[in-house]
């Protein structure tokens, strides 16, 4: 059936471009869009009037922990998929730290068949890079490659074996594989908890100096410089490691750059009151930093932004705060927590959206992420200025553990569409 979405601000972040316009989909696949008033909307079966809402590719988020299987009390596909529907994210991108570690062919099958089975959304799998996440023996990443995987990475374990490393790399460049990597020194950030610093001391946390992500960065760069493999580094959350970067692709090297939208929007000075729903990996980091990774997204230096999802339950936060486990959920507090960066006037939304969705599908090689015809009508509708107080029990994730319980926020969304299907929402 031919969908006509009229009336629509068109958010469009390969042109960069953000008009009022119609757009057209049939068949899963977008048929064309055109200006307001400038060209005529094709014939179609049905419409729907937008009414002003925004319409924007779908958001592609790398990094969402989903713990099936080992850990459904957590986080299962089901709830995951709901809570990426409702968040105007079509495509997550699993991580494989799950309990059994994702490091075999049968295993990566057994999650993708179970997502495909419950989950409205898209769903690709990343692998691990060593077996069992231990760092000390290269997977078979051929045969997780010929199985689905879009993606190799240890999560935020750092392989600490150069060799190792080296040699994944290199067998991952003979295979076009991309490698996900978490820049970190080991040594320096083991036991830590938060960004070292005054406000550390005056809070009497362990903390870690900003330098340990730019000293792990400098040890991948060189380690890529000598294999010459893809790489993503997946969170650059510090001023001191923008330099090296932006050195590396100037190189020439096939890197890129991620952050999470909570160290976009919030910093170190949010732990004040020892609330683990803002223990995250890294640590957040200063206001200083913030500001820094906030231009380096405008600029285009780090190139993609995610929600890091990582759901745990109340047992693992309800603890001091040095003792809790680390991470957030973010499938559905994703898009207006960027909304803040919008209204600040610091990112606009073909900026944002060039992160969210053109960005990650390009470097993973997906045709989503556009507003072109023949593209995938994987897409989001949603109001940006639209105001709520965000209550955390209303979250679709089995896990509450969101920084933003409670907060004001702006920007939510009307309606989800996959392959042409509305799985959230309705106009």
């Amino acid at each position: 059936m031919t969908t006509l979405l009229t009336n629509a601000r068109l958010i469009d972040p390969e042109a960069g471009t953000d008009y009022r316009g119609w757009l057209a989909f049939d068949g899963g696949r977008i048929l064309a869009t055109g200006k307001e008033g400038a060209a005529p909307a094709p014939r179609v079966d049905q419409t729907f009037d937008c009414d002003g809402l925004c319409v924007a590719p779908g958001i592609v988020d790398i990094g969402v922990k989903v713990c099936e299987p080992g850990e459904r009390h957590k986080e299962s596909f089901k709830t995951a998929g709901l809570a990426a529907a409702a968040g105007g994210v079509t495509t997550i991108v699993t991580r494989p730290d799950t309990n059994p570690v994702i490091d075999t062919p049968e295993t990566l099958e057994f999650v993708t068949r179970r997502a495909r089975e419950v989950t409205p959304v898209r769903m690709h799998p990343m692998a691990a890079l060593t077996k069992g996440l231990r760092g000390d023996e290269m997977t078979e990443i051929g045969f997780l490659q010929d199985a689905g995987a879009v993606a190799f990475t240890d999560t935020t374990r750092v392989v600490q074996n150069t060799k190792v490393l080296s040699r994944a790399l290199t067998y991952a460049r003979s295979l076009n594989a991309l490698v996900i990597g978490h820049p970190q020194e080991p040594g320096l950030s083991a036991g830590s908890c938060i960004t070292g610093g005054k406000f550390a001391t005056l809070r009497g946390l362990p903390g870690v100096s900003p330098m340990a992500e730019r000293m792990g960065l400098d040890r991948d760069i060189a380690l890529l410089e000598m294999t010459g493999a893809k790489y993503h580094a997946d969170q650059i959350t510090t001023a001191r490691a923008l330099p090296a970067l932006e050195r590396a692709k100037k190189n020439g090297l096939d890197i890129t750059a991620g952050i999470s939208i909570h160290h976009l929007t919030l910093n170190v000075l949010d732990i004040a009151d020892y609330r683990t729903f803002f223990k995250v990996t890294p640590p957040l980091r200063d206001e200083e930093d913030r500001q820094a990774v906030i231009e380096a997204v405008a600029s285009g230096l780090i190139d993609i932004v995610c929600s890091m999802h990582t759901p745990q339950d109340e047992e693992s936060k309800r603890l001091p705060f040095e003792e809790a486990a680390s991470g957030a959920v973010g499938l559905e507090t994703l898009l207006p927590a960027a909304m803040r960066l919008y209204h600040a006037g610091q990112l606009d939304l073909p900026t944002l959206f060039r992160a969210m969705s053109l960005n990650p599908s390009k470097r993973l090689g997906l045709p989503s992420g556009r507003l072109s015809a023949d593209a995938p009508a994987d897409l989001v509708v949603f109001d940006p200025d639209a105001p709520f107080v965000l209550d955390r029990s209303r979250l679709n994730s089995k896990s509450k553990n969101t920084p933003f319980d409670g907060a004001r926020m702006e920007g939510r969304v009307r309606a989800t569409i996959v392959g042409g299907t509305f799985v959230y929402g309705a106009l």
